[in-house]
């Protein structure tokens, strides 16, 4: 959709909602998106981008949140993965195994909600998790980005002889400091380190008394800092077994760099799918809080707003605990161009801006506060004229700025151009103004294009009569308050109050009687009928608006029900998913554990000379497989004999253990103590352990039983 002027997105305050939109967003590359943002003309686009932005705004009323919270940067890590011989830090490998893993939970995320939100799965149609990536950081980095020290043999070499050069260092560091201590020679501090060497503080006095390297003196020249002669050669050591570890590393780093490389393409895909994400969440938390709503579209020019808001307004209205007067609007190829008259100040611009603030978001992609039987059209050109355009830089007034605008809209307008224009004909004489005016619109009405003007000007007020597709509509006044309703109404052309207000101001009577006499009494005579009009509308759309109310609340109260039956459907599939997804990561837990306990038990193996207690370590590890393998078996069978009811437990229900799945019947309760039968067998258990159940051949008599017992 082509803009004018250029400026057309802020006077229409489209910028603050995409610096509201960037505040939103957690990531880069969201935020690029966001600065890129096109309006668009093809209606399969934007349908695919509302139906997205809805589907992430129905994710986030559940409790199974979309595991899209990545955030870091990583522009730079992707681009020197593709350099050769690069070397990315640990904490940039690490980062790139989350991103990796961050996909894969979004792949498995889809895969547990399959067909509940097609638009956002087709972003992920294809896409395949390379486990690989994962792989090549763990093996060696953990998750805080310390290399292990079997990353390589040479490592782990080098760390021995460091731990061990330092434990010989310490012990005879420490042997010194007794030694000089019951000297007497030693300072207060007693050590130190200086140029990254280990010293004891020594008093000036006995300097020459110890052997060693002076590295230094206090401020106060009283302490003396000496490396002990002792230790020279085991620090030497140190910092040489140090700088072998840091060439180690670099080499490890640039190893583990290099096997990511092939999958910097990958990668690059994982990232700005993260990215589009994070942009679609940005979009779906921003309707959030607009209360905005996925509107109808249609391919053809035009649009209908039904209980419609200005987002900014709202956003207001709603910090500051007030509330904002829908506009209803309805701009289509029998009704063309509507002219709003109305009182100065009575919410003429703010109905326009609201309808061109919408359609810019609609062609943006985003959904907009207005009621979902909201229709909106495609057009291609949107051009507007609003505010002052004086420009002092090109020598224009207001009203040559106005006719340069007016020419634009002239030479290129037609059945596909939105406009919106503000104070047509203003800045010149009112005769003159309105004649041209009354010109222009004409042209546009043949133009065929479709738009909004205000106007006081009478003559375009009763042009609705006389031009095919121009409407008349007009903003109501309250003239005993004399407050402006902010309401739109449509059909009929509004008074512009101008004696009411100066009368109720206190003008004095004569001025005002004065003008009235130098006023055209044709004038006069068609703003009193408009007058009139209007406040007779005033007291039949008290009726209307309450016979409107009652159809909106009922239409409201359908719309709950069927809203209380989605989320009921989709609340018992979350909680099925949620069971099923519990119990394969509690045997994916078990899995890791068990590994990690064969890996220790392998370690203990190689370390300690009695075997007899690593094979029973082992074998505790293989029981426990069974236990929790027999568990699962108990789990499958209570499953097909037995159905979960739920419910606070009485005495003659059958529980089921949420554990090992055992199922008896509960005798007795104390506290929260119970007795349970079990065969034969009484037991004492604990109730948070169980859960009510029924067999699922149970007779309608059974049934009955049970209402019964709950009631």
């Amino acid at each position: 959709m082509q803009l004018y002027p250029a400026h057309a997105a802020d006077s229409l305050e489209f910028t603050r909602i995409r610096e509201l939109l960037s505040e939103k967003c957690r990531t880069d590359e969201a935020r690029s998106r966001v600065a890129a943002m096109r309006f668009m003309n093809r209606l399969e686009i934007i349908e695919k981008a509302l139906k997205q932005t809805a589907e992430f705004k129905l994710s986030l009323g559940g409790g199974d949140y979309f595991p899209g919270a990545y955030s870091r940067n990583l522009q730079q890590e992707l681009r020197l993965l593709s350099i050769h011989n690069a070397i990315l830090s640990a904490d940039s490998l690490v980062a790139l195994s989350q991103l990796a893993l961050t996909v894969q939970n979004i792949l498995l995320w889809f895969k547990g909600h399959s067909g509940l939100f097609p638009n956002l799965e087709l972003l992920v149609e294809g896409l395949v998790f390379e486990k690989e990536i994962v792989r090549i950081v763990n093996a060696v980095l953990d998750e805080q980005g310390q290399l292990h020290d079997h990353a390589s043999r040479e490592l782990m070499h080098i760390r021995a002889n460091l731990s061990s050069t330092r434990q010989t260092l310490r012990r005879t560091f420490e042997h010194i400091l007794r030694r000089l201590g019951k000297a007497g020679f030693l300072a207060d501090i007693s050590e130190s380190f200086m140029n990254g060497r280990r010293v004891v503080a020594v008093a000036a006095e006995h300097k020459r008394s110890v052997r060693g390297i002076l590295h230094g003196e206090s401020d106060t020249a009283r302490t003396s800092f000496i490396e002990p002669e002792e230790t020279i050669e085991l620090n030497n050591a140190l910092f040489s077994l140090e700088r072998e570890e840091v060439r180690e590393i670099q080499r490890i780093l640039q190893t583990t760099t290099a096997a990511l490389s092939p999958y910097a393409t990958v990668l690059q895909k994982y990232y700005q799918l993260i990215g589009l994400f994070d942009f679609i969440r940005a979009k779906a938390v921003l309707a959030q809080e607009m209360e905005a709503d996925l509107p109808m579209l249609s391919p053809h020019p035009g649009l209908s707003l039904v209980q419609a808001r200005h987002p900014l307004l709202l956003l207001q209205a709603k910090k500051n605990g007030k509330t904002v007067v829908p506009l209803n609007l309805c701009l289509d190829r029998q009704q063309r161009i509507l002219i709003i008259s109305g009182p100065n100040a009575g919410g003429k611009t703010v109905s326009m801006k609201t309808a061109g603030l919408l359609q810019m978001m609609t062609q943006a992609g985003m959904l907009i506060p207005a009621d979902p039987r909201s229709e909106m059209g495609i057009f291609k050109q949107l051009m507007i004229h609003i505010g002052d355009t004086q420009s002092i830089e090109h020598e224009l007034s207001t009203y040559s700025a106005h006719l340069r605008d007016m020419k634009h809209f002239l030479d290129f307008a037609n059945g596909k151009t939105l406009f919106f224009i503000d104070e047509l004909g203003s800045g010149s004489d009112p005769a003159l103004g309105g004649a041209f005016a009354e010109a222009i619109v004409e042209e546009l009405a043949q133009k065929h294009a479709i738009g909004i003007i205000t106007t006081h000007y009478l003559n375009l007020k009763v042009m609705a009569g006389k031009v095919p597709g121009i409407f008349n509509g007009a903003m109501m006044f309250d003239e005993n308050l004399l407050e402006p309703l902010y309401q739109l109404t449509t059909g009929k052309p509004g008074s512009s109050y101008t004696f009411a207000i100066a009368q109720r101001s206190g003008l004095s009577q004569k001025i005002i009687a004065r003008a009235r006499e130098l006023t055209e009494r044709g004038h006069v005579r068609l703003d009193k009928i408009l007058h009139q009009n209007e406040k007779q509308s005033l007291r039949l759309g008290g009726k209307e608006k309450q016979l409107d109310e009652l159809l909106a609340e009922n239409e409201k109260r359908k719309e709950q029900y069927e809203r209380l039956i989605d989320k009921e459907r989709l609340r018992q599939h979350q909680e099925t998913l949620k069971l099923q997804n519990k119990i394969k990561k509690e045997e994916l837990e078990y899995l890791r554990n068990t590994e990690r306990k064969f890996k220790a038990i392998v370690q203990e193996w190689k370390k300690t000379e009695d075997k007899s207690e690593v094979i029973q370590a082992a074998e505790n590890v293989l029981f426990q497989r069974k236990q929790v393998a027999g568990n699962a078996a108990a789990a499958k069978k209570a499953d097909k004999q037995y159905e979960i009811i739920g419910g606070a437990p009485q005495i003659g229900d059958l529980i089921r253990n949420r554990v090992n799945h055992q199922v008896g019947t509960l005798t007795e309760i104390r506290d929260k103590k119970a007795t349970v039968r079990i065969g034969k067998l009484p037991f004492q258990v604990g109730l948070e352990d169980w859960v009510v159940v029924r067999r699922k051949n149970e007779t309608s008599g059974g049934k009955k039983g049970s209402d019964k017992r709950k009631a």
